[in-house]
């Protein structure tokens, strides 16, 4: 019998769910767009601050997980339950994530007991903020030549830690960082909310 996502252990998810680096592709970005528009729908722009793409995947020509990660910004009175609710609708699994910023959710769309199907997404749901991940995606965006240098990175990481995500992730971290603090002196408070 096939154990549920909720029943494996992490080691059990990394080995059915493992750090693959794709070449860049121009459809990632055409996946965000068809997804926000999806999500827009379901929760209405109304309960919406922003939705941002962000990640490897919004940066033109860096290799990347492919998997879309969207930052869904919500205002502070939103009821949760019901937005947990309509997220769920859409075929994405809840993550609650206590060590992340409040609201303390992440969903997950894609993920099956038998792996990967159909294109990955992970949508983070926080309050309205000055996020580092949008600093860091312009900063890339802005500097092809430090999105390269991340592109070797994740490259020469993937071959150490495949089947290790948090492993994956804290190695990356120093460099993220170190660009994430260039970004916020380049472009100061660009996303402070109003």
């Amino acid at each position: 019998m096939t154990k549920s996502l909720d029943e494996m252990t992490n080691e059990e998810l990394w080995k059915l769910f493992p750090i693959i680096i794709a070449e860049p592709n121009p459809v990632w970005k055409q996946h965000y767009l068809e997804e926000k528009t999806i999500i827009e729908t379901k929760i209405e722009t109304y309960n919406v601050i922003r939705i941002s793409h962000i990640g490897s995947t919004a940066v033109p020509n860096l290799p990347a997980k492919p998997t879309i990660d969207i930052l869904l910004e919500i205002k502070d009175d939103l009821d949760l339950e019901q937005l947990i609710t309509a997220i769920k609708e859409l075929g994405y699994l809840y993550s609650p994530q206590p060590n992340n910023p409040p609201p303390h959710m992440m969903f997950m769309k894609g993920y099956t007991s038998e792996g990967f199907k159909g294109q990955a997404y992970h949508l983070h749901v926080r309050y309205s903020g000055d996020w580092d991940e949008l600093y860091f995606r312009d900063y890339l965006i802005s500097h092809p030549d430090v999105a390269e240098e991340y592109g070797r990175l994740k490259l020469e990481l993937q071959q150490n830690y495949e089947f290790d995500r948090d492993g994956y992730t804290a190695a990356k971290t120093d460099f993220i960082r170190q660009i994430t603090k260039l970004a916020r002196e380049e472009i100061p408070n660009k996303y402070k909310p109003s």
